[in-house]
């Protein structure tokens, strides 16, 4: 285990340190009203602050602890989604490539969503990329059988390489997420918002949703309507917000 944060990493594993559920909006832009949330896990370190991911040196960890890592994510995360009602609205989360190759995560899996209240279809499996490619066909053998449980899938970071570029074309999503680096200054930077509009285009022609992350500005805001993207995720809508749910306190097992 490799980690600038190597004693609070451990702590998590162990199930001695506490972890928070946050959810950051998704809006429809053509209305400002939420239709949807991703979730978020973050880590309270000794001090009372809060810790992301990225804070941990995720993406530089070995294999096997980036996994325990995950599926502890995933607990909390489902600990959260256990308390939604039922609704209208879409529930993203993010589960890495490598996880999704893992017999652990299956096995749970089931137990999970047979303790919400949601209907599966209402929940979105984010493939998301810390490490680059996987087996392509491995992913597209997981993506049958997460449609099997009823869920939906989505495409994450697209932009950020060739490597989305392929998961999209290969996967079939149901919904793709532009990366911050085509939204960041798009107003100013016409080859990024006439992407956008080529993906959006694309996204209806496909019958697929198409979200537009990391918008932090009034201005890449109007630059993302102004392409006709039809939702969007950033902080210009806020920080993402600690969900009212008992946090997995330290004492609750983590090794799944």
């Amino acid at each position: 285990m490799t980690s600038r944060n190597a004693p609070l990493l451990r702590a998590i594993l162990e199930g001695k340190q506490a972890l928070q559920a946050h959810a950051q909006p998704v809006l429809g832009l053509r209305t400002l009203e939420p239709v949807a949330q991703e979730y978020l896990t973050r880590f309270v370190d000794p001090r009372g602050r809060l810790l992301t991911l990225a804070d941990l040196d995720f993406v530089n960890l070995d294999d096997a602890t980036r996994l325990d890592v995950d599926l502890v994510c995933l607990e909390s995360t489902f600990r959260a989604l256990r308390d939604q009602p039922p609704s209208s609205r879409l529930h993203f989360i993010n589960v890495e490539p490598m996880t999704l190759e893992s017999p652990r995560f299956w096995g749970r899996l089931q137990g999970w969503l047979s303790d919400l209240q949601i209907p599966p279809l209402n929940v979105v499996v984010e493939f998301t990329e810390s490490h680059g490619i996987h087996d392509l066909n491995l992913l597209q053998n997981c993506a049958k059988s997460l449609r099997s449980h009823g869920l939906q899938l989505a495409v994450d970071d697209l932009g950020a390489g060739v490597a989305s570029l392929t998961h999209m074309a290969r996967l079939a999503p149901d919904f793709i997420k532009a990366d911050r680096s085509l939204v960041e200054q798009a107003h100013r930077r016409p080859y990024q918002a006439a992407l956008l509009n080529a993906l959006s285009v694309f996204a209806q022609r496909m019958c697929i949703g198409f979200i537009a992350e990391g918008i932090e500005t009034a201005e890449e805001l109007q630059a993302v309507i102004d392409a006709d993207v039809p939702w969007g995720q950033g902080y210009v809508f806020g920080q993402p917000q600690p969900l009212k749910v008992a946090p997995l306190w330290p004492g609750t097992p983590a090794s799944l």
